[in-house]
C-alpha cells in the first residue's frame, strides 16, 4: 500500500508544481535571468542524469562499457554525425565492449 501512497504524493507534487508555474507573475518571466536559466536548466538535469547513470552503480563509481558507449557518442557528435548515428555508434561500442569484456 505504501507505493500507492509514494504514487499519489508523487502525482500531487507535480500538480502543485504545475499550478506554480501558471501563477508566477509574466514579467518575471520575461527577465534575462530566468529565460538564461529555463534554457539552460534542462540541458544541465539531462547531463547530470547521463553521468549518473553512465558512472555510477549504486554507491561505486564505475567505468566500464557504458563509459565506452557514451565516449563513441561523443566522437560521433564532434564528426557530427546524425542523431541515428550518435545512438547506433554508442550501441555498437558498448555491446562489443561488454562481449569481450564480460
Amino acid at each position: 500500500m505504501s507505493v500507492w501512497i509514494a504514487i499519489g504524493v508523487t502525482a500531487v507534487g507535480c500538480y502543485a508544481v504545475k499550478l506554480l508555474g501558471l501563477l508566477v507573475p509574466a514579467g518575471a518571466l520575461e527577465r534575462p535571468l530566468v529565460r538564461r536559466l529555463a534554457a539552460l536548466l534542462p540541458v544541465a538535469l539531462l547531463a547530470a542524469l547521463t553521468a549518473q547513470q553512465t558512472f555510477a552503480d549504486g554507491q561505486a563509481l564505475v567505468l566500464d562499457a557504458r563509459a565506452a558507449g557514451v565516449a563513441a557518442a561523443a566522437v560521433a557528435l564532434v564528426l557530427r554525425a546524425p542523431f541515428l548515428l550518435v545512438v547506433a555508434a554508442a550501441v555498437v561500442v558498448t555491446a562489443a565492449v561488454r562481449a569481450v569484456g564480460g
